[in-house]
C-alpha cells in the first residue's frame, strides 16, 4: 500500500512540474529493446543546441521514472520512510527552482499488461519513441499482439510519435492511433534511414542520413552493427522534429559512441576484437549481434551466447532459432552461458555442424574461450542480465585497462555477482 502511496504522489509532483514549467518538452523512449542506447543518442544529438536532462542509468518503472524525470536521485531502502521524506522534499524544490532544462529525456518500460497505458495518465510528451516490438516479458503478455499493442501506446498518447520502421511488424500498425507518425531505421521505407557505403571496425560506418527535411548529410558513425545505427537514426528523427540545423545534427552524429555492454568494441588479449553486447539479450538483438560478428574480416569467431530470459513459453523456440543461426562456416566456437541456451541454443547449433561448449556461469565460459582464442580473433558475448552476467566473461578476455567500460561493476552488482558465483564454487 505503501509503495502505490508513494508513487500516486510522485506522479502528482510530475504534473505540477510541467504545468510549472510549460516551456520544457518531455520525450519518451519505449520498445521491446534499444531504450538506453536510443535514449543516449537522442540525448547526444539534443545536447548540440538545448539543455538535456537525462538519467544514465534504466528507471524506467512507476517508481522511478517519476524521479528520473525531475532528477532526483532514487533512495536505496525504498522501505525507508525517512528516505522518502527527503525525497519528497527535494522533489518541492526542484519545481520550485528555475528549470535550466529544455528537454527531459526519459525511457518507460513495460514489465506487465497496462504498464505503459499507465504512464499516458499522467505524462504528456511532445514526442514518443517506440525502439521495437520483440518477445518481452511473455510470462505476463498472452502473444505479441499483446506486447504490440502495449509497447505502442507510447506513441498514441504523444503529440508526435516515432517508431522503428525495421523492428515494429507492419501488421501492428492496426494498434497505431497517432496520425502525426514518422518512421526511422536502416532501410529505405523508413523516412529517417541511413544509407551505409563502407565500414570498418576502427571507424564504423560511413554513409548518408536520409531524412524528408534535408539534403543527404554525410557521416560517419562509430558503432558495430548495421542494428546499432537504428538508435541513430532515431535520434536524427528527433533532432530534426525539434528543429535542429543540419550542421547540429551532424556535430551530434561525430560524437556518438556505444553503451557500455551494448555492442561496444573493446581490444582483447592477442589483438582480439571483443563485441561487447553483454547488458542484456532478447531475440531479435542476439540475431542482430550475430550478423554483425558475421560481418567481421577475422581468422577465428567464437559467439558467447547466454540464455534469453523473460520469454516465457517462447523460451524453446527462440533458442533454438538462435540456435539455428550459428553457422559452422562462420564460427570456430559457439559458447554459451546458462540452462535455458545450454537445453535449447546448443544441441540446435551442432545439428548444424558448430563446435559447442556449456557453461553455468560466464566465468568458466570465459576461460574456455580464453583458452582457445587466436591472434587477431574477433569474439561475440551476448546474455541477458539476471544469472548470467556475460560481462564478467567480457573480463577475462579484454585488456585489463578496459574494464571501467563493462557494465555492472559497482560495488553492490559485484557483491551479487560474488554471491550468485559462490553457488557454483
Amino acid at each position: 500500500m505503501m509503495k502505490f502511496i508513494i508513487q500516486f504522489a510522485l506522479e502528482r509532483y510530475v504534473v505540477k512540474y510541467f504545468k510549472k514549467h510549460p516551456e520544457v518538452k518531455l520525450i519518451v523512449v519505449a520498445g521491446s529493446v534499444g531504450k538506453t542506447s536510443t535514449k543516449r543518442a537522442i540525448a547526444t544529438l539534443l545536447s548540440q543546441r538545448f539543455r538535456v536532462v537525462m538519467e544514465e542509468g534504466n528507471h524506467n518503472t512507476h517508481l522511478s521514472a517519476p524521479l528520473a524525470i525531475l532528477g532526483i536521485e532514487y533512495p536505496d531502502n525504498v522501505k525507508n520512510i525517512k528516505a522518502w521524506i527527503s525525497v519528497f522534499r527535494a522533489v518541492r524544490e526542484r519545481i520550485k527552482m528555475p528549470t535550466g532544462t529544455d528537454v527531459i529525456i526519459q525511457e518507460i518500460g513495460a514489465d506487465h499488461p497496462g504498464d505503459i497505458a499507465h504512464f499516458g495518465k499522467y505524462l504528456h510528451p511532445y514526442i514518443g519513441v517506440v525502439t521495437a516490438v520483440t518477445p518481452e516479458h511473455m510470462e505476463f503478455f498472452k502473444d505479441m499482439n499483446a506486447v504490440a499493442e502495449e509497447e505502442l501506446m507510447a506513441a498514441n498518447f504523444s503529440e508526435l510519435a516515432i517508431i522503428n520502421r525495421d523492428d515494429i511488424e507492419g501488421e501492428y500498425a492496426k494498434f497505431l492511433t497517432n496520425s502525426k507518425l514518422n518512421t526511422y531505421g536502416t532501410t529505405g521505407v523508413a523516412e529517417y534511414h541511413f544509407e551505409s557505403q563502407n565500414f570498418t571496425t576502427e571507424n564504423g560506418y560511413e554513409g548518408l542520413v536520409m531524412t524528408p527535411e534535408y539534403e543527404p548529410i554525410s557521416t560517419t558513425v562509430k558503432v558495430v552493427g548495421e542494428h546499432s545505427l537504428r538508435p541513430v537514426m532515431g535520434a536524427v528523427a528527433v533532432a530534426s522534429k525539434m528543429g535542429m540545423t543540419v550542421d547540429e545534427i551532424a556535430a551530434g552524429l561525430k560524437i556518438i559512441t556505444p553503451v557500455p555492454g551494448r555492442m561496444n568494441i573493446l581490444k582483447g588479449q592477442k589483438n582480439t576484437i571483443i563485441i561487447d553486447d553483454s547488458y542484456n539479450s532478447s531475440p531479435i538483438a542476439a540475431s542482430s549481434a550475430l550478423q554483425a560478428l558475421y560481418s567481421l574480416q577475422t581468422p577465428q569467431r567464437i559467439a558467447v551466447l547466454g540464455d534469453m530470459n523473460e520469454l516465457g513459453e517462447l523460451s524453446m523456440n527462440e533458442h533454438e532459432k538462435l540456435g539455428n543461426m550459428c553457422d559452422p562456416n562462420l564460427l570456430a566456437w559457439v559458447v554459451t552461458i546458462g540452462e535455458e541456451a545450454e537445453k535449447y541454443l546448443a544441441p540446435t547449433a551442432r545439428l548444424r555442424g558448430c563446435q559447442v561448449r556449456s557453461y553455468k556461469t560466464a566465468i568458466d565460459a570465459g576461460a574456455f574461450v580464453h583458452s582457445v582464442l587466436e591472434e587477431g580473433a574477433a569474439v561475440l558475448v551476448k546474455g541477458s542480465q539476471g544469472g548470467i552476467y556475460a560481462e564478467e566473461t567480457v573480463k577475462i578476455l579484454c585488456n585489463l585497462d578496459q574494464t571501467n567500460e563493462l557494465v555492472r561493476q559497482s560495488p553492490k552488482w559485484l557483491q551479487i555477482k560474488a554471491d550468485f558465483f559462490s553457488k557454483f564454487s
